[in-house]
């Protein structure tokens, strides 16, 4: 399975302590260089900073020397991601923000964000959905209401 993974699923694995979920459902996934330096950068999370400056073996890191123009409304992990994506065929982008999703998706990129792969897990008996969207309600990560009570509900 080819996977690309855009900047904020991966950091907010981590900061609910999920992050080896990814390896675990899809195995080897690939970040652009932008990516990496998202994570890098002083503003990020600290503990994005540690994670990517040493990162796993199953994280590979590929340089996108030139993304693709028609992104230039994304930010540059998203610009990034997507033209790999594009770049690579894959099977799957994840990646979270709204309009990176649509511009994805409107590509025929195969996507799938943060709660998406904590339903995967759940569906797998990985990990209580319930729980981990709770860890999640403690970070920044928005999320409605109403869609919190269509992924638990599917869980009842």
């Amino acid at each position: 399975m080819i996977v690309v993974s855009d900047t904020s699923p991966i950091n907010y694995l981590l900061l609910i302590d999920q992050i080896e979920l990814i390896p675990r459902l899809f195995g080897q996934t690939t970040i652009p260089d932008a990516v990496r330096d998202e994570m890098l950068d002083s503003d990020a999370p600290l503990v994005l900073q540690k994670w990517i400056a040493n990162p796993p073996d199953w994280l590979v890191i590929q340089s996108v020397p030139k993304t693709d123009e028609t992104l230039n409304f994304l930010d540059p992990g998203e610009q990034a991601a997507i033209t790999l994506a594009q770049k690579m065929s894959v099977d799957l982008l994840i990646i979270d923000e709204r309009l990176g999703r649509r511009t994805a998706a409107e590509r025929g990129i195969p996507i799938v964000g943060t709660l998406g792969i904590l339903d995967e897990a759940a569906s797998h008996g990985l990990i209580n959905l319930s729980d981990a969207i709770t860890r999640l309600q403690t970070t920044n990560f928005r999320i409605s209401r109403r869609i919190i009570q269509a992924l638990l509900g599917n869980k009842a």
